[in-house]
């Protein structure tokens, strides 16, 4: 895999509102962004890893851990307005253009997600090349179905589930599989990663973990789950 130009970016705002610093806040033994960092750098699968931050406190703690920063992000790509994907592309064409390079693939991988491991990052990039995909997303089997538990309401107030199969099922084994984005993993081709402006595309593919991988830290309950998790498995 090391024959293609593969670059990794790491996209960390500061101003963090469900977590005070959640990218900074210490979790264990560290900083939350230093395990992604780490897990990107023991793949030993990028030329770069990039770090997209307005922080300078963000940027400071990232160097200590081995990533580089060569630019710090526009305001207005760091409001709570700012789209994901522009975030992405942004920090790639920057860096194309810092390293004088054109990259054959970019992935994308989210701070708050430090559960993932090294084998997860090598195994959907691998996915993505044998299945001829234009990008990657990660996801887990998810918990509520919208054809069986998940429901909506209406500008009336009627309540229906989410979704409806023309069959009327009585247990949620028999319906159609559900999967929770995790936020944890992206993978892009060049072309595809410069030119489209939808993470889902006809030859978009899924790389599923479990759930005990894919908790996206977004509110301190969640820091608390991440934070019993790696005490269980005793990470490092």
């Amino acid at each position: 895999m090391n024959k293609y130009k593969v670059l990794c970016t790491i996209c960390a705002r500061g101003g963090s509102k469900g977590v005070k610093n959640k990218n900074i806040k210490h979790i264990k033994s560290k900083p939350l962004i230093a395990y992604t960092i780490e897990q990107a750098s023991e793949s030993q699968l990028f030329e770069h890893i990039v770090i997209s931050t307005d922080s300078d406190e963000i940027a400071n703690v990232a160097k200590e851990y081995g990533a580089e920063i060569f630019f710090k992000r526009d305001s207005e790509m760091a409001s709570d307005t700012a789209g994901k994907l522009d975030v992405i592309r942004d920090a790639f064409v920057k860096s194309e253009e810092h390293y004088n390079t054109k990259f054959d693939y970019l992935i994308d991988l989210d701070a708050t997600a430090p559960l993932r491991n090294v084998e997860d990052i090598l195994n959907s990039f691998k996915q993505l090349q044998e299945n001829n995909n234009d990008n990657i997303i990660t996801a887990m089997p998810s918990r509520r179905s919208p054809y069986f538990n998940l429901v909506e309401v209406d500008a009336k107030g009627k309540v229906a589930l989410s979704k409806k199969l023309s069959d009327k099922v009585v247990r949620r084994q028999d319906v159609p599989a559900s999967y929770d984005m995790n936020a944890s993993i992206y993978i892009w081709t060049r072309d595809t990663i410069l030119n489209e402006n939808s993470i889902f595309l006809e030859k978009t593919g899924l790389y599923i973990m479990p759930e005990e991988r894919s908790i996206d830290i977004d509110t301190e309950l969640d820091y608390k789950f991440v934070e019993f998790l790696m005490s269980q498995d005793n990470v490092k």
